[in-house]
């Protein structure tokens, strides 16, 4: 009788594939829940906001108390890669999946200001695993094409971004905010109990098919400088479009919170679509030919997106996150391309930990302002200022066609230097 987690060795070749795809499945559904628990506040916090109320009435200081969670998001994904060593990687996706639900639980049962930070703060220390731990495992199974994985992976963090605020809002209309938090937290401790059912299984049959190509020394270099200031700069443009959606619609529609979160997830669903079809145009183009023209589009629609009101906002910020989650998938795979697996998994660490300082400075940033100014167009021209940068950024990528035919690489006339990626 096989005991449960456990391949036999007479079952290995399918067993591999079969717990390969399983543990996939569950490594997409994690990616939903990482930006699902992080973004119950924008919208809940519509909810909350109440004169007298145990909160406050102002809309500002409340968003502020998810400082520390994203805060702790960016610094706890810097020793990823040690505890991944030290531990496995199946074992930090386990602390994963009942650390984040059972914060997210507390969360809910929170009764001040302090709690409530503290259980944000808790949330976001746990959901720093699943970027370094779950990207690198999926890239290792992707192989040499991973491009529709990757997109597909997006995606299912994309529905995660894109359902908070609507099932927060359906959820605290009809329930009360505390449910809105509550729910998803027992669902994804629930999901835990599953993932602890799987075979064991580390991914290393299916990536070590192929050896990873020899890049030379100064094109590793160039790609990770110009890496680490897209994550830093992109990280605060994704968070903060993200956090701002709900309340930009709430503004510009003058609706109720349920409307606003309807709407904010209409937008930004136009960005799973944007990642499936990058996923699949990585397989076949450079990064470089993809990544520029997104990168061009970005400032301008972010301007747009500052001063368009009524209905007209809807299809302009649609085009905004179609732009920022696409963008996303190609970064992925710019580490996948450039760097080796054996230093893939630290990598991700810091590189998440750079995107994730950035992003913990979204929530002052967009409080700040909209109490200076009473609302949200600011925030968004801030941010088309740092799409400059990115765009920047698109530009100095090198446009290599040995990504996409790795064997070129051996003909490069810097090959005899030191990689610096082994």
């Amino acid at each position: 009788m096989r005991e449960p987690g456990k391949v036999t060795p007479g079952n290995t070749g399918n067993t591999i594939m079969s717990s390969a795809r399983a543990q996939i499945g569950f490594i997409n559904a994690a990616h939903s829940f990482t930006h699902y628990s992080l973004l119950i506040l924008p919208t809940a916090v519509l909810a909350m906001v109440q004169p007298g109320g145990t909160f406050g009435s102002d809309y500002g200081p409340i968003l502020a108390l998810a400082t520390g969670g994203f805060i702790l998001y960016g610094l706890f994904a810097l020793p990823q890669g040690w505890l991944a060593a030290k531990f496995g990687r199946r074992n930090l996706m386990t602390v994963f999946y009942f650390g984040a639900g059972i914060s997210m639980v507390l969360t809910g049962l929170a009764g001040t200001p302090l709690m409530l930070a503290a259980a944000l703060g808790a949330t976001g220390l746990f959901v720093a695993i699943y970027h370094p731990i779950g990207t690198a495992l999926l890239v290792e199974v992707a192989g040499d094409k991973p491009g529709q994985a990757i997109g597909l992976n997006g995606v299912f963090g994309n529905v995660g971004v894109a359902m908070a605020p609507m099932m927060t809002a359906v959820i605290a209309a009809k329930f009360g905010w505390h449910w809105a938090f509550i729910l998803p937290g027992a669902a994804c401790t629930l999901l835990g109990l599953f993932w602890l059912r799987l075979p064991v299984w580390d991914g290393r049959s299916v990536s070590a098919r192929k050896p990873f190509p020899k890049i030379p020394a100064p094109v590793v270099r160039q790609v990770v400088i110009v890496l680490l200031l897209i994550a830093a700069v992109s990280g605060l443009v994704f968070n903060a479009f993200t956090l701002l959606i709900p309340k930009l619609m709430q503004e510009r529609l003058s609706g109720a919170p349920s409307l606003a979160g309807v709407a904010a997830t209409l937008a930004t669903l136009c960005g799973a679509a944007t990642q499936l079809t990058v996923g699949r145009m990585i397989d076949r183009m450079t990064l470089k030919r993809i990544f520029l023209p997104l990168a061009m589009v970005l400032a301008p629609a972010l301007v747009a997106l500052s001063f368009v009101q009524g209905w007209l906002v809807l299809p302009v910020a649609g085009a905004v996150a179609a732009v920022v989650f696409g963008q996303v998938t190609i970064n992925e795979t710019m580490t996948a391309r450039y760097i080796s697996p054996e230093l893939r998994t630290r990598m991700y660490s810091v590189r998440f930990f750079v995107g994730f300082l950035g992003s913990a400075a979204a929530p002052p940033m967009i409080g700040f302002l909209h109490e200076r100014t009473g609302d949200l167009a600011a925030s968004v021209l801030v941010l088309a200022a740092f799409a400059v940068v990115i765009l920047g950024c698109a530009l100095a990528f090198p446009n290599r066609r040995e990504e996409l035919e790795p064997a070129l690489w051996a003909d490069h006339p810097l090959r005899a230097i030191p990689v610096a990626a082994e």
